[in-house]
């Protein structure tokens, strides 16, 4: 028996360092490394279920075909031979485009970067742009600063005001919740804003409730007040912004009673959240789900503003935290997927990828190949993303387990499990440590390593050479740009973790990013991408007070945010528990429609329908659903099948929560 330092290689806020017991070849227990600078030892449910993954005896073991409707087992010459001949015929016939890359981030691993060198050196493909998860709020920020950075963890410390905006740090960053308790023993302020009151609001020392989708108004009342009461930073507004008249003019276009009754705030809390603002430094936290509406990008610029107005920005104890895409910026991409290779590309938005599957001409979709992802269950408008993929002649999935859309493919490859290769891990939401990862125990039956796959696939293509390097090579050549700073693969395989060179108080030298080189509440980015850089009066797409009609028939919000036990859809079929739809109401709701505890309730749009044990939220905004996502389609489906495949405002976040659903008891 022994114990291995190790990484955690699921895409959230936290990626832990891990201590790995491995028994006889085998993988028996999955701990925290407690030398890890930010995660202590500390680890979440869902990475010590790595070790029931790995194990699992669902995993795929070998290449599968469909003949007939029915897997076949056949080989890896066989499987990769005739996917290779398929895509050969592809581009000689009509063009690499035909076929789409559906990529996903289940994985943060460096390598998993060379799906892209595979397909760019194919020729190019259809690709995927902007992300279901954070991709409007990401964008936002870059029109607003010119990137999306953060503090980093420790300087929360120097913070007076915390204010969680819209996120659960309980469920999703465990971490940040532990500094939270720290700082509170000191006298910290820490302030939840939440449509619903979570795990994270019962520790805090106030909580706002505040209606869906209206998050941006909030920040406009904020502002309106700080405003009125002279609390503003007029020097960080003067030296250091660009447009703040057009930002006037827009807080102006609100009465206060206009603002009160759109979020459902009360009048008195614009003035406590304006003297916390002005009485920083206070730092602020955003989550995901505010950003997921057809105003969401707005939504978190206006936030932004608030930041700026209140003089937040470039300060230590301050920041408004979204991402951090310092940390992925500080690996060399390119020389890893290598984009001058292509030679034809066309895009989709990842929320609607399903639509250009089915409209896509000159050429049309031939093959669809999906690596990191789970489209079936985490694209919104199920119904049409089966129909998109069940559309094309070709569906190859690379995965450990026969998800939804495994089941839908001609052809599954089965990969191997973090555990069973080497690799860097990172994530650009929170810390900027690059944690290392060694190869542990050997695959079960045939899995392979995606780069073996890739390696393979490209000899029979004819391009074998730019796969002719070892994984150690192509470590190396991901780490080029950081070599300078001290970072190379032989620390990381000492020391496990390494601190990547961030600035861990962005913006310190009041140097934006922006055409402007200042903070842009005139975003002139937006305008170069043929957008209105102003910021606006913007509501979600389907409420009451843009769709009446809609809203008469669908009259509550639906929410799905993260699952608290599984990485997006990665667990629920290894967690007994997870196997039914829970569906949260609002007590408002419940009192309305006579719905009690554990009552089977149908949730309905125009999209689909969906069946569950309904759940009484006993504090929340009043009119909400949640339905957690993730949910696989044999244990009563995603909640997807309810969700919108609209774009952001910005072109590219997705507008999950921008759906609104009627409930009836069955």
């Amino acid at each position: 028996m022994t114990t291995y330092k190790s990484a955690c290689s699921l895409n959230c806020w936290d990626s832990c360092g891990f201590e790995v017991t491995v028994e006889n070849g085998k993988v028996i227990k999955v701990d925290g490394d407690k030398n890890h600078p930010i995660t202590k030892g500390k680890i979440c449910g869902r990475g010590r279920m790595l070790e029931t993954r790995t194990n699992s005896d669902d995993r795929i073991l070998y290449p599968l075909k469909k003949v007939d409707g029915v897997f076949q087992r056949i080989s890896w010459e066989q499987a990769l031979t005739e996917i290779a001949d398929t895509m050969k015929k592809i581009k000689n016939d009509v063009g690499s485009t035909a076929v789409l890359h559906s990529h996903d981030y289940s994985n943060s691993g460096l390598l998993k970067n060379l799906d892209k060198r595979f397909f760019n050196c194919y020729g190019g493909v259809t690709e995927l742009t902007g992300s279901i998860c954070w991709g409007a709020g990401i964008e936002a920020q870059k029109w607003d600063f010119g990137s999306a950075w953060s503090h980093s963890p420790e300087d929360i410390f120097n913070s007076k005001n915390v204010v969680i905006w819209g996120r659960n740090v309980v469920r999703t960053n465990m971490h940040l919740y532990s500094y939270l308790q720290e700082v509170k023993k000191k006298g910290t302020n820490i302030i939840v804003i939440d449509p619903l009151f979570n795990a994270t609001a019962k520790m805090a020392d106030s909580y706002i409730s505040v209606k869906p989708g209206m998050d941006g108004i909030l920040a406009i009342g904020v502002m309106k007040e700080m405003i009125r009461l002279e609390l503003e930073d007029r020097e960080f507004i003067h030296q250091y912004t660009h447009g703040y008249d057009y930002l006037l003019a827009l807080i102006n276009q609100l009465t206060f009673e206009e603002i009160v009754n759109l979020t459902n705030v009360p009048r008195e809390t614009f003035t406590e959240l304006a003297y916390v603002y002005s009485s920083g430094p206070t730092t602020t936290y955003l989550g995901l789900g505010m950003q997921r509406y057809s105003n969401g990008g707005n939504t978190i610029r206006l936030i932004d503003a608030l930041g700026a107005v209140s003089g937040n920005i470039g300060i230590p104890g301050g920041g408004v935290n979204f991402g951090n895409l310092q940390v992925g910026g500080s690996f060399n991409i390119e020389a890893l997927s290598l984009p001058e290779r292509k030679k034809e590309s066309r895009s989709f938005t990842m929320m609607s990828q399903a639509e250009g599957v089915l409209k896509a001409v000159n050429p049309d979709i031939r093959m669809i190949f999906v690596t990191c992802g789970n489209p079936l269950t985490q694209v919104p408008n199920t119904k049409m993303v089966h129909k998109a993929f069940s559309s094309v002649e070709t569906l190859v999935v690379v995965d450990q387990f026969m998800t939804d859309t495994a089941e839908l493919a001609d052809y599954v490859l089965p990969t191997t499990t973090v555990f069973e290769e080497e690799d860097l891990y990172y994530s650009s939401m929170y810390h900027h440590y690059v944690n290392y990862g060694k190869k542990l125990v050997e695959p079960p039956g045939q899995a392979k390593s995606d780069l073996w796959i890739w390696t393979e696939l490209s000899k029979k293509l004819g391009f074998g050479e730019d796969f002719d390097f070892s994984r150690e090579e192509f470590i190396n050549l991901g780490l080029q740009n950081v070599n300078e700073k001290g970072i190379t693969l032989e620390r990381l395989r000492n020391e496990n973790h390494l601190p990547l060179p961030v600035d861990e108080v962005p913006w310190h030298d009041f140097k934006f990013q922006t055409p402007t080189g200042k903070y842009e509440f005139y975003s002139t980015i937006a305008a170069t991408k043929g957008y209105d850089g102003e910021l606006k009066l913007s509501f979600p797409q389907e409420s009451s007070l843009t769709n009446q009609e809609l809203a008469r028939k669908y009259p509550y919000t639906l929410l799905s945010i993260h699952p608290m036990r599984s990485n997006h859809s990665q667990h629920y079929h290894i967690i007994e528990a997870l196997q039914e739809i829970k569906v949260e109401i609002s007590i408002d709701i419940a009192k309305m429609k006579d719905i009690s505890q554990n009552d089977t309730v149908r949730v309905y749009n125009d999209r689909g329908e969906l069946y569950g044990k309904a759940h009484i939220l006993q504090r929340s905004h009043e009119n909400i659903i949640n339905i957690d996502e993730g949910q696989w389609s044999k244990f009563g489906g995603s909640v997807n099948l309810l969700t919108p495949d609209r774009e952001s405002d910005n072109g590219l976040g997705s507008t999950l929560y921008d759906c609104l659903v009627n409930i009836e008891k069955k």
